[in-house]
């Protein structure tokens, strides 16, 4: 066996130095030798710190091909400073060791040969036992680009998170440090599990929310499943989002995200439009089979809105929506009314107001589809816009050809005025009784009057000509004070409730307004079903959102997301906290919102509108017809028969309501009114009971009339 130059010439070299350094730094210490040997071992420590910085395989062997230099400067050093060769002759010694150790081991020689040759004339290789071949793993080509060959060596750096390969990489066009990598298992037919997020970011350095993981979509040429993996790393294009996000990545990121105002959603578009000074945002929900659930003021801080009701709306319409922006409260215009608006069409219709949006929002003056009359239910605070409503709505019932009563709690200006143009108005408790009896006594006069082709009596045709009566809308303005009345709310009531189950059939409408919706106000539930089913019920400022909110329900088959009514619209200027750090006040801007309600839809959707404005301080003439519609001679002869129909703002008639009380009821202190002090009970008895029993006492109580 013959030694390799390489390794001959290397023990030389040891043999030649081992007297240089035991003899060098004792003799000769300024000798130029000295020097060489220092700064060759600084050259080896330079090597040593290339090698263990390095990512490359291989470190500790490049370690020990500098050793032999740096050793021997160390030893040239440590002869240096010792008296002579040191105690017991070290400094031979230590030199003879090195050589020794550098003949044996031959560091660089050996170690610089990577594929480790074999040594001339070494033995032939003996035929070993086949050993069983194990799975082969799905090792990627080797024929990759730099690119896909860079990323593996981070890879297998990182110790193949999820025992997985990576197969290609692919940078994203005009990205620095963006790129998808495709990943696969290492055995074949094993799928990928528990590879996270952060398992793929910390190769790369990046944040774990910059990298998304896919499945990979089956292709021509590449399999797909359980043990394929994509992997998207974006560190650019998430810091581009971050700062400069599109209009589809700020609605994804804060509004459709769970954490969002409306999680589950994507947005259309986004329009704008000058005119009307809006930004419309339509958006849709991801799944078709869930429904919006909108957190406006989530969705203002999510699109960097004002947080502004005033402002902001959301109109839902299946899985759809619309949030629109506007730069000025909308409904703080004023929308005049016209003749043109308020004239009904063929089906009963007229614009009664105008949306957010622009929209017409159109009332009826009687049901076309149920061939039938139709109620009204308006509810509202005191100047909230009820009596405005009430003038366009008698307006478009007059021009309809219909007649209309109108009855207050109390006398008004504006109540005065409509009594002008309309058939009969007046301002008690008293008034609003003697007209629903009436009202009441007109549909058994009604359901016997003949129409003039067959001679028989029908049921109230709208809209058809042989009709032998006019169309009848009865207003009790504040029904839920009048209901509540000492003396007349016990009339009032039962009369209410009577005309709304049977009026419709006799072309005679209902139209209470008031303050509450609910059974112990005034509104029992019978009638309240029956202004629900046959109106658009109108609900102005009720006093507060919530109010607002319960009472529009209340007229509601279902509780839909009702828009909100502020007290005044009033938009935010400036930082609230800046105002106060610096102790200004807050701008006084406000706009009222009378005439703003939520109208109830046939299909039980609640819309914001702002109803038409009727200037009472102007001739209300150009609204009404020429001439006021009255009822018919046949229908005011019955009326006076029965007693009826007279200047209904006389006194109380003796035996009108009650019974005129008897001589026996004054002298047993009877409490019967007949013109003049209280009324009696509403059985009529002449004098009250004495409760003198426990058995009295209850059935006292089951008798009042209020309970």
């Amino acid at each position: 066996m013959s030694t390799p130059r390489s390794v001959a010439l290397e023990r030389l070299a040891y043999t030649l130095a081992a007297p240089v350094l035991a003899v060098a730094p004792n003799i000769y210490p300024d000798s130029p030798v000295n020097q060489v040997v220092q700064l060759v071992g600084a050259a080896g420590v330079g090597g040593w710190f290339l090698a263990a910085k390095s990512d490359e395989h291989g470190a500790g062997r490049k370690i020990l091909r500098w050793s032999p230099l740096v050793l021997a400067a160390a030893i040239d050093i440590a002869a240096g400073h010792t008296t002579g060769f040191g105690p017991y002759g070290t400094d031979g010694l230590l030199a003879a060791g090195w050589a020794a150790v550098g003949y044996l081991v031959m560091p660089f020689s050996r170690h610089a040969r990577r594929r480790h040759r074999p040594a001339l004339a070494a033995p032939a290789p003996q035929l070993a036992p086949a050993e069983v071949p194990e799975p082969a793993e799905a090792v990627p080509a080797d024929d990759a680009d730099l690119l896909t060959r860079e990323v593996r060596m981070m890879w297998e750096n990182a110790g193949m998170p999820a025992r997985t390969h990576v197969v290609k990489a692919t940078r994203h066009p005009g990205m620095r440090h963006d790129m998808t990598i495709l990943l696969r298992a290492s055995e074949t037919g094993r799928p990928i599990t528990g590879l996270s997020e952060a398992a793929v970011a910390a190769p790369f350095a990046v944040p774990a929310s910059d990298v998304v993981l896919l499945d990979v979509a089956a292709q021509p040429g590449r399999q797909s499943g359980p043990g394929w993996l994509e992997a998207r790393i974006t560190p650019d294009a998430n810091q581009r989002r971050r700062t400069k996000p599109t209009d589809q990545e700020r609605w994804t990121d804060k509004v459709g995200s769970p954490k969002g105002g409306a999680p589950g959603s994507e947005l259309v578009h986004k329009t704008r439009d000058d005119v009307r000074g809006v930004t419309f945002y339509r958006a849709k929900m991801a799944d078709a089979t869930t429904s919006p659930r909108i957190d406006l003021a989530k969705v203002c801080r999510g699109l960097k809105l004002p947080e502004d009701d005033s402002c902001v709306f959301v109109l839902i319409d299946g899985t759809e929506f619309l949030i629109s922006a506007f730069d000025k409260p909308p409904l703080s215009a004023i929308f005049p009314a016209t003749r043109e608006l308020l004239t009904p069409d063929a089906k009963g219709m007229y614009v009664c107001g105008f949306t957010i949006t622009g929209q017409p929002v159109k009332n009826m003056v009687f049901q076309h589809d149920k061939n039938a009359a139709a109620h009204g239910l308006i509810l509202g605070v005191s100047r909230s816009g009820k009596t405005q409503f009430f003038a366009i709505n008698m307006a478009a019932q007059s021009l309809d050809g219909q007649v209309v009563w109108l009855s207050t709690v109390r006398k008004d200006e504006k109540t005065s005025t409509l009594g002008k143009y309309i058939d009969r108005q007046g301002s008690n408790a008293l008034w609003m009784a003697r007209s629903l009896r009436a009202a009441k006594a007109l549909c058994e006069i009604r359901a016997e009057m003949p129409w003039p082709h067959d001679g028989e009596a029908h049921d109230y045709k709208p809209g058809d000509p042989r009709c032998p009566y006019r169309q009848l809308n009865v207003y009790a303005d504040e029904f839920m004070t009048a209901a509540q009345d000492g003396d007349f709310g016990e009339f009032i009531q039962k009369d209410g409730d009577d005309l709304t189950v049977t009026g419709l059939k006799y072309g005679i409408g209902f139209n209470p307004a008031g303050q509450s919706p609910f059974a112990h106000n005034g509104f029992s539930t019978e009638m309240k079903d029956n202004l629900r089913q046959n109106s658009r019920p109108t609900i102005f400022n009720m006093g507060s959102p919530g109010a607002t909110r319960k009472a529009a329900e209340g007229t509601m088959e279902n509780a839909y997301d009702v828009p909100t009514i502020p007290a005044r619209y009033a938009q935010q200027e400036g930082s609230a906290i800046e105002r106060a750090m610096r102790g200004e006040a807050d701008p006084e801007n406000g706009v009222s919102t009378g005439g703003v309600a939520v109208m109830v839809l046939d299909n039980g959707r609640a819309v914001l509108m702002r109803s038409l404005y009727a200037d009472f301080d102007t001739d209300l003439a150009t609204l009404f017809p020429d001439d006021v519609n009255h009822l018919t001679d046949h229908e005011i002869s019955e009326l006076e028969k029965r007693g009826l129909w007279f200047d209904w703002n006389e006194p109380v008639r003796p035996g009108e309501f009650w019974p005129e009380p008897t001589d026996d009821d004054d002298q047993d202190g009877g409490s019967r009114r007949g013109g003049g002090g209280k009324r009696g009970t509403k059985s009529g008895s002449s004098r009250e009971s004495q409760v003198v029993s426990p058995r009295q006492a209850l059935e006292a109580i089951k008798s009042l009339n209020n309970a």
